[in-house]
């Protein structure tokens, strides 16, 4: 089975039904009884969904891991967005556009954290390619704890055309680089914005650094001079958030 057609974990399944995503069917651990499951058969039922009892070897099988805290669901497919649409949907929120490209995450759990941090964040979406990275799997899903069902994520074959998209769309290219040129703190990202991140002990591939119309970078104090990617995404995501939240006072 591959993972791109279920995903697993009790906020996940629970968050894909609230969202109104295409769910097939739903595998829940034989003789669980408490009240998320109560919450998730009532959610499924409004939406004639079929709930099956499963035993935890099943389970196991289903989801491809034991940690599946006892709820499997299949999905129809993978919840993507065209770039087109999510620049639309970007458009008619409330602030401008915020969103972040991420150019070769490989661990499946730095991009679920990434997407719970932007979601979390107030941030419109997220952009990964489709190649030398990971896709939406069962385990982003899991790690982003229920907020892929709600956050925009777009898969694209060129990260670099996609640059030149949203360049034409009024959006503004910054990386995050440790070359940056400048504070992260010292940007304005009440504008309209694409925040650029590379992938782990990789950052930012140079070709894709030299379409940034500008770089940041998060000071480095101690001994070590990087941050788990998923964690200076955070830092950034919330300093725009800050800011954006001071424009509006």
């Amino acid at each position: 089975m591959s993972e791109k057609t279920m995903i697993y974990g009790v906020n996940p399944v629970r968050e894909a039904l609230f969202s109104g995503a295409s769910v097939n069917k739903i595998y829940v651990l034989q003789n669980r009884r408490d009240k998320v499951i109560d919450e998730v058969r009532a959610l499924a039922k409004r939406q004639n969904i079929p709930v099956l009892m499963a035993k935890r070897e099943e389970l196991d099988r289903i989801a491809q891991t034991p940690k599946h805290q006892g709820m499997v669901a299949l999905m129809a497919s993978a919840p993507l967005y065209e770039l087109d649409a999510l620049l639309v949907k970007a458009k008619t929120g409330p602030a401008s556009p915020l969103l972040f490209l991420i150019d070769g995450v490989e661990d499946p759990r730095n991009l679920g954290a990434i997407i719970r941090t932007v979601d979390a964040a107030g941030g419109d979406g997220v952009v990964i390619p489709a190649r030398r990275a990971v896709g939406l799997t069962a385990t982003v899903s899991k790690s982003s704890a229920g907020a892929l069902a709600h956050l925009p994520v777009t898969q694209v074959s060129n990260l670099g055309q996609s640059i030149e998209q949203l360049k034409k769309e009024g959006l503004w290219i910054v990386g995050l680089d440790v070359s940056g040129e400048m504070p992260y703190t010292d940007y304005d990202f009440t504008g309209p914005v694409a925040i650029v991140v590379g992938g782990e002990g990789k950052g930012i591939r140079q070709k894709i650094l030299e379409k940034c119309d500008h770089t940041i970078v998060l000071p480095m104090l101690g001994h070590v001079q990087s941050l788990n990617v998923s964690v200076a995404v955070g830092i950034v995501a919330y300093e725009a958030l800050r800011q954006r939240s001071l424009k509006t006072t």
